[in-house]
C-alpha cells in the first residue's frame, strides 16, 4: 500500500470537470481524473446545481481511488426541496418559498448525521432554523411560529418517526 493523498473539494452537483479545484490537485499524483470526476458525478448527481463537498482519497502507490461525498449545506437542500431559486433578501418581510412539513423532515433526516440534534425533532428545528433566516414559510405559516408549535408539542405525532 503506498501512501493516501485526499483532495476535498467543493463542487456543483453532477457537474464536476477536470478543472480547477480537482483537476490541479488530483493531476499532479498521476490518477484519471476522468474517471475520478465520473464517479463524482454518478455519485452527486441527485444534488444537481448544489455545492456538494467530497473528498477523494488516493492511493499514490496503486492509484486507486475512493470518493466521500458530503451532504449539501441545509440552505441548499431547503432551496432545492422548496423550489425556490434562492433565500430572500429580506426574511421576515418577503418570502421566497413556502414548503410543507414533510419536505422540512426530508432536509432534517439527510443532516441528522451532521448535525447535533439528538432526534428528528431537534434536527427539524435546526432546519426551521435556517427556513427562518431564508425567509422559507412552511404549510402557510412563518417558520418562527412552526417552531412555537413544535415546543408547544402539535407537532408531536409527525416528529416521532423514527432516524
Amino acid at each position: 500500500m503506498g501512501e493516501k493523498k485526499a483532495v476535498s473539494a467543493l463542487v456543483t452537483g453532477g457537474e464536476a470537470n477536470a478543472g480547477p479545484p480537482l483537476g490541479p490537485s488530483l493531476g499532479p499524483l498521476g490518477v484519471n481524473v476522468l474517471s475520478i470526476v465520473n464517479t463524482i458525478n454518478e455519485k452527486t448527481k441527485d444534488y444537481a446545481g448544489m455545492k456538494v463537498p467530497v473528498k477523494v482519497e488516493v492511493d499514490t502507490e496503486t492509484k486507486e481511488f475512493t470518493v466521500e461525498v458530503g451532504v449539501p449545506p441545509t440552505a441548499a437542500l431547503v432551496i432545492k426541496e422548496a423550489g425556490a431559486q434562492k433565500g430572500s433578501g429580506k426574511a421576515g418581510e418577503e418570502f421566497a418559498a413556502d414548503m410543507d412539513m414533510d419536505k422540512i423532515i426530508k432536509v432534517a433526516k439527510l443532516k441528522i448525521d451532521d448535525s447535533y440534534a439528538y432526534d428528528v425533532r431537534g434536527a427539524v428545528k435546526q432546519v426551521l432554523g435556517s427556513c427562518v433566516s431564508m425567509g422559507i414559510k412552511v404549510g402557510g405559516k412563518t417558520a418562527k411560529e412552526v417552531l412555537k408549535e413544535i415546543d408547544e408539542g402539535k407537532w408531536d405525532e409527525k416528529l416521532k418517526m423514527p432516524l
